[in-house]
């Protein structure tokens, strides 16, 4: 035979893991979508900044690689590595978005003139 109140302050204990549960599951999705916008910013402007820096590589690379990092700055990044070789410049470029600093390199530069990419 059961006792009555046997049970009483059990829908509270499961109240409270469930919420517990709901707030860490939210915190994941927070944490991945963080991730995901400072993955995208850093290869936006690493992709811009190696466009700039490819399109003024003839004007030497500390030229070139100064543009690229003004570039990226006003993306909210900052170019770790810069290099000009031949007309291909070669980035590495990091964008900061609260803990997280993905880094991602981008490559750019002049097509062969018959429309295929240069061999690398």
């Amino acid at each position: 035979m059961r006792r009555a109140g046997g049970d009483r302050g059990s829908a509270t204990v499961w109240t409270a893991l469930a919420a517990t549960a709901l707030c860490a599951v939210f915190a994941a999705v927070l944490t991945a979508g963080q991730v995901m916008v400072a993955r995208h910013r850093a290869g936006a402007a690493a992709d811009l900044a190696a466009l700039a820096a490819a399109d003024h590589g003839l004007e030497g690379p500390e030229m070139a690689c100064r543009l690229a990092r003004r570039v990226a700055a006003a993306q909210g990044a900052r170019v770790v590595r810069c290099a000009l070789i031949g007309a291909i410049a070669d980035l590495r470029v990091e964008a900061r978005a609260g803990p997280f600093a993905p880094e991602v390199r981008s490559r750019a530069g002049p097509a062969d003139p018959a429309g295929r990419p240069q061999a690398r």
